[in-house]
């Protein structure tokens, strides 16, 4: 084999696991293991990637949009006023996609190894990558092997490595625990405010300086209930906005389940089976 398989290390338990699948079935001299790093990650996923190293045999590479872009996630928010849109983050959009892509346009690779796990949700998005960007040349080694994200906990602490503390703690996944993920949903902020509170706030005071610069509500959370679509007031804030009284906080809403996100892996929040237009194209991969 010529040409690297790529795989994508994202911090998670899933990418964890299909990067060492990876290596079983290839080799481990003929794959390149890469991170594609915000800079917002919590420090328990740096000590995550140099055990993972260890137990590949080779090390992770780290790539980044930080500094060569942008000093941190927050210059990308405050730039476009933005921190979640219907087809995903800007943040995500920004600080790893379009790394991911720049990273396959200037170099070789033969495959390109991604962390889905065995659940449709995970099937459709695999789905979607091979239909949307064959270039790509995805595999999806959790997929083929039928594992689920418990399975991929299973195969880590069996080979004793302690999973990420996020996992432990609660949630379902590792994705900018340093300020919370502005991809999650009523449950997720609801349990960062009773463990991290002071992170709360300051994505409160984040989304409110965004709402003011904008002069529209910038909010991460929406609200699906039936009450919502009848007034079509959707939009949460993490605290109440003084601007907007109508628009419901977290304390308002009903306590909720930590859902599991999709993971950041250089393509989050692909999950629309639909060929990709011209608007997605322009809000998530500036083309």
């Amino acid at each position: 084999m010529n040409d690297p398989v790529v795989c994508w290390w994202s911090g998670g338990i899933t990418s964890a696991v299909a990067c060492k699948k990876a290596i079983e079935l290839f080799g481990v001299d003929n794959c390149l293991l890469l991170m594609i790093d915000t800079f917002n990650e919590d420090l328990d996923t740096y000590r995550f990637k140099d055990d993972c190293s260890s137990w590949y045999g080779k090390d992770i590479q780290t790539i980044s949009a930080i500094p060569k872009y942008y000093r941190s996630i927050q210059d990308v928010w405050y730039k476009y006023l933005s921190l979640n849109v219907a087809h995903g983050a800007i943040c995500s959009a920004e600080l790893k996609r379009k790394v991911r892509i720049e990273w396959q346009k200037n170099n070789r690779y033969s495959y390109q190894v991604f962390g889905f796990e065995f659940t449709k949700k995970e099937m459709n998005r695999a789905l979607s990558m091979a239909m949307n960007y064959p270039e790509s040349l995805a595999i999806f080694p959790l997929l083929l092997y039928g594992y689920e994200k418990e399975r991929c906990i299973e195969i880590v602490t069996d080979s004793g490595i302690v999973i990420p503390r996020a996992y432990q703690s609660g949630f379902k996944n590792n994705n900018c625990l340093k300020t919370g993920c502005v991809q999650a949903g009523i449950g997720y902020w609801q349990k960062m405010k009773r463990e991290y509170l002071v992170r709360l706030y300051n994505m409160a005071m984040i989304e409110h300086e965004l709402t003011d610069l904008k002069g529209e509500p910038v909010t991460i959370l929406r609200d699906q209930s039936n009450e919502a679509k009848e007034t079509g007031n959707f939009q949460v804030f993490l605290v109440k906005h003084p601007d907007y009284p109508h628009l419901k906080c977290i304390d308002d809403m009903p306590e909720c389940k930590v859902e599991p996100l999709i993971e950041c892996n250089g393509f989050c929040g692909l999950d629309d089976l639909n060929p990709v237009n011209k608007t997605h194209e322009l809000l998530n991969l500036g083309a």
